[in-house]
């Protein structure tokens, strides 16, 4: 995962700033600003608010109602994403993942025992055809296995 940087309220308005000219501007700010946080901190919701013209809770609603938004600092090293979508299950993706969990020592939405990596379930990555998919760090990894999620986060921690 990238090194995020600490909360800055300046950058953070250049951010917002930066993406004020686009249609549907929310999205793409809360975007950049997890991209480069790691999370939205809660000043920004009014930041966001006043720049759109929207109401803060407007723009809370957002940050709450998508769950790839983070309102805290990352935790984990790393973050895990395993696909839990049809195709995926069809391929074992169930058994898969309770086997991953208990390797982490931890369970949906907790960091791994040892502070590795976060585990968020997502409902489709569009990897169907190479299923079960997982990503590592948004990066995508297809038809893995326990070993291969184990491989690829020791790949990552390095």
């Amino acid at each position: 995962m990238p090194r995020h940087e600490a909360w800055d309220a300046e950058r953070a308005s250049e951010i917002v700033s930066e993406h004020l000219h686009l249609e549907g501007a929310t999205l793409p700010i809360l975007h950049a600003l997890q991209e480069r946080f790691g999370y939205v901190h809660e000043d920004a919701v009014p930041m966001i608010a006043d720049a759109l013209n929207m109401s803060r809770a407007e723009v809370f609603g957002c940050v709450s109602f998508y769950h790839d938004f983070k309102r805290q600092p990352p935790s984990a090293r790393h973050e895990l994403k395993l696909c839990r979508a049809e195709a995926c299950q069809a391929m074992g993706s169930t058994k898969l993942h309770r086997e991953v969990l208990e390797r982490l020592g931890c369970d949906w939405h907790e960091s791994a025992a040892d502070g590795s990596c976060s585990v968020e379930p997502v409902y489709c990555l569009g990897l169907c055809s190479n299923a079960p998919a997982a990503l590592i760090d948004n990066e995508p990894l297809a038809r893995i296995t326990a070993d291969s999620i184990q491989a690829a986060l020791a790949e990552a921690g390095r």
